[in-house]
């Protein structure tokens, strides 16, 4: 028999419908002094356990963005909620964040464990030195490096320096672990091997993380979500998948893919969309794509290179010759010219059209996208 007290503990218990946002940034701008606005109107939130990537070009406000969340940075206006409580008036140490930095910022004088142990040894949370190398040596086997316990930064490799500094930013059991541009110094492997380290580490860890690159590829592998920016402006948050099969305006369609997308300025004429080297039937298209009715006008066709592909003459949409061929993997990059402009189809690695042959090809239009003049998807 189920005891009455204990339904009524669970009616009223305070975890149910728990916020599961472990943060929340609403509204946020940054101008600086001299006029740039590096951040527009963002807004996203991320939820407790979460690995979400901040992406996007050199320049297009990642930085400052986990600046201002991490404390290092005023916003100019706007809010940044932990567990539904802003912390725009709280400073840095006492926003319970870890920071991982691209450099590392290591103590160079310090042995990999005393850089551990450090920001347990400072600050109203002091712990004793036996206890703090005891709590370090927990993260030090987390991350692999009790080996190299007593060895100073400079012995040691750039991987395994970037393990150090994660050890060091997850010995305090902060809520938020930030990541900035945390794999940048590394050579192309160990970058590989790192992400991997990452993200199953954070995960084990359960650490709310927000995780800054400029490489899609390192995002699309690691990240639960992808916040896409651009000009200070968040172009798209979603899964990595959907960025890549649903892009929500040209930016984005272009930014995600390698090899990058093919994109074909045409006229509309409200049958058929007609470029110098095809014409295509609007009726290819698929009706629960659209989004709106296309009047007739310019327009962009997207699409990817591997719905791009060899076909028969008689079902082409244009012939072109082969101008040069990359191996990517199990793929091969077909690569030609309109004019000044590459484009590219994607076959298999067993595909024998060589560099010189003609060949036809015709686009999968379902798996098409239409952007209009302003970058907007259409569909």
């Amino acid at each position: 028999m189920i005891d009455n007290h204990y339904i009524l503990w669970i009616l009223a218990d305070p975890r149910k419908g728990e916020n599961k946002r472990m943060i929340e940034v609403s509204n946020l701008n940054k101008t600086y002094e001299n006029g740039y606005e590096a951040l527009k109107n963002v807004n996203f939130s991320v939820e407790k356990g979460e690995l979400v990537c901040l992406l996007g070009p050199s320049g297009c406000g990642k930085s400052t963005l986990l600046n201002i969340i991490s404390g290092l940075l005023d916003a100019t206006s706007g809010d940044v909620k932990f567990e539904g409580k802003s912390v725009l008036d709280v400073a840095p140490e006492n926003r319970d964040i870890g920071f991982v930095f691209q450099n590392y910022a290591l103590f160079p004088h310090m042995t990999a464990e005393e850089n551990v142990m450090f920001p347990l040894t400072v600050g109203k949370n002091k712990k004793s030195k036996a206890e703090a190398r005891e709590i370090a040596q927990k993260y030090m086997e987390l991350t692999h490096i009790t080996d190299i316990a007593k060895k100073k930064p400079g012995q040691l490799s750039g991987g395994q320096q970037q393990r150090v500094a994660i050890a060091r930013a997850l010995v305090q059991q902060p809520k938020v672990l930030l990541m900035d541009e945390p794999l940048s110094n590394l050579d192309a492997r160990l970058r590989l091997q790192i992400r991997e380290e990452i993200r199953a580490l954070v995960k084990e860890v359960g650490i709310t993380t927000i995780f800054v690159t400029h490489d899609q590829e390192e995002a699309l592998s690691i990240g639960d979500r992808i916040i896409l920016l651009n000009n200070g402006v968040v172009q798209q948050a979603d899964k990595g998948q959907n960025l890549y099969l649903d892009p929500a305006n040209q930016f984005v369609a272009n930014f995600i893919g390698n090899p990058v997308i093919d994109l074909f300025d045409v006229q509309f004429d409200g049958n058929q969309f007609n470029n110098e080297h095809f014409n295509l039937l609007a009726e290819r298209l698929a009706d629960n794509k659209l989004k709106q009715k296309l009047p007739a006008g310019d327009y962009v066709i997207g699409i990817r290179p591997e719905n791009l592909q060899p076909s028969t003459a008689e079902m082409a949409d244009f012939t072109i010759k082969v101008d040069d061929i990359e191996l990517i993997g199990r793929e091969r990059i077909l690569k030609f010219y309109f004019g000044d402009m590459q484009y590219r189809s994607l076959v298999d690695i067993e595909d024998q059209i060589g560099a010189g042959n003609e060949i036809n090809l015709r686009f999968d239009m379902k798996k098409a996208f239409i952007f209009n003049k302003d970058g907007e998807r259409v569909y």
